[in-house]
């Protein structure tokens, strides 16, 4: 996968235009509070539809502006699959207006009906030095990075998390009204259906991926082990392989024994929405969680293995190799990291790449494999 082009229009502080990119990729530098950031996050916001920031979409109208529109078009490498239908290539376009709120999505000039259906068409990873919070923020930023992996290659696994967060709300609400009514009670059926597909999911990813995760780790680090395992939310999981039938059962029995728990407190307190993805160095039984005992250096090289292992996910799963989009990767790394860093993506990173740098000398990755650009208030110069 490459992206071809991108048009901007009212996007942050990014003078409107409609870039062609090179098939290798591209090296914009620049320094900071240029925009460089925001060229990476208008690209892939066409692959999520929403800002890695965090940020709301009012926030990205350019100051004064009504709307912002974002359209990209993307094209399949000679040996991969094409698109549906047989077409080499395809345009992606998301559009955002202040007035009314309305966010639209188009395929191939095609409105979609769900925002859902426009999720992971641009086939895009992305790296940034706040990728650390991966590992040093709560489990919600870990359970972000499931479903977003998941979500980007799993089908039915959108569909699955989008109807167990709206059953978890109605009981939620159910239990802060009424506590031990009948109405909170009929949500469990359909809390119990759409949560046990999203573990399965969540748990066979992990099985699936733990030997790559390690691997990886191993060879940013230098050597040390780690791990990742799935800390379920339902207590009382079976042992070993994960099958439907037995995830309901447990999850059934233990919303049953959590209800007079959750009368009290209000809220649903077991499920899916409770898990943890713990983050382990030195696998076996002296296993220690990197977040409360990594160094930085150890915390960044799993951060790292976590972005790497999303692009193996994509290689895997949707048989395309990813579109990588790297923000000043190597400046938080230290010598050896990044050397080791670099080799590692001089084997496996085959595909197009489009990096940033505050300066010629930090580039990298592919020093002499991509063109340069410029950037300055936000003017893209070729």
């Amino acid at each position: 996968m490459r992206l071809a082009q991108l048009v901007l229009r009212s996007f942050r502080n990014l003078v409107d235009d409609a870039l062609e990119f090179p098939p290798e990729g591209v090296a914009v530098v620049g320094p900071n509070a240029q925009g460089k950031s925001n060229l990476l996050e208008a690209i892939y916001y066409l692959e999520v539809l929403r800002s890695f920031r965090g940020a709301p979409d009012r926030d990205l109208v350019r100051f004064g502006g009504d709307v912002f529109r974002l359209q990209g078009r993307v094209v399949t490498a000679e040996n991969d699959a094409p698109f549906q239908g047989g077409r080499p290539e395809r345009t992606v376009a998301a559009a955002w207006q202040r007035s009314g709120g309305r966010k639209k999505v188009t395929l191939d000039d095609v409105e979609t009906e769900r925002l859902g259906d426009g999720v992971g068409h641009v086939c895009a990873v992305l790296f940034t030095p706040a990728d650390l919070a991966l590992v040093d923020d709560g489990p919600h930023v870990r359970r972000r990075y499931l479903d977003i992996v998941l979500s980007l290659s799993e089908p039915g696994y959108m569909a699955a998390l989008q109807r167990y967060r709206q059953v978890l709300s109605q009981r939620n609400a159910a239990l802060k009204a009424g506590g031990h009514s009948p109405q909170t009670h009929a949500w469990e059926p359909l809390l119990v259906d759409a949560g046990s597909r999203v573990t399965v999911f969540r748990s066979r990813w992990i099985d699936t991926m733990a030997a790559s995760f390690s691997r990886i780790h191993e060879e940013i680090s230098g050597g040390t082990g780690a791990r990742m395992t799935l800390d379920s939310g339902i207590p009382g999981l079976p042992e070993g392989q994960l099958e439907l039938e037995g995830v309901s059962e447990a999850l059934e029995v233990a919303l049953r024994e959590a209800r007079d728990r959750d009368v009290r407190l209000g809220t649903t307190t077991v499920g899916p929405h409770r898990d943890e993805l713990l983050l382990l160095l030195a696998p076996g039984e002296g296993a220690q969680d990197v977040r409360r005992f990594g160094s930085g250096g150890q915390r960044r090289s799993v951060a790292l293995g976590l972005r790497l292992l999303e692009a193996e996910t994509i290689r895997r799963r949707r048989g395309r190799e990813p579109l990588l989009l790297m923000d000043d990767v190597f400046a938080e790394l230290d010598e050896a990291r990044s050397m080791r860093l670099l080799d590692l993506l001089h084997r496996t990173a085959v595909g197009q790449v489009i990096l940033t740098a505050p300066r010629k000398a930090e580039i990298r990755f592919r020093q002499e494999g991509i063109e340069r650009w410029g950037i300055r208030d936000g003017r893209i110069l070729r």
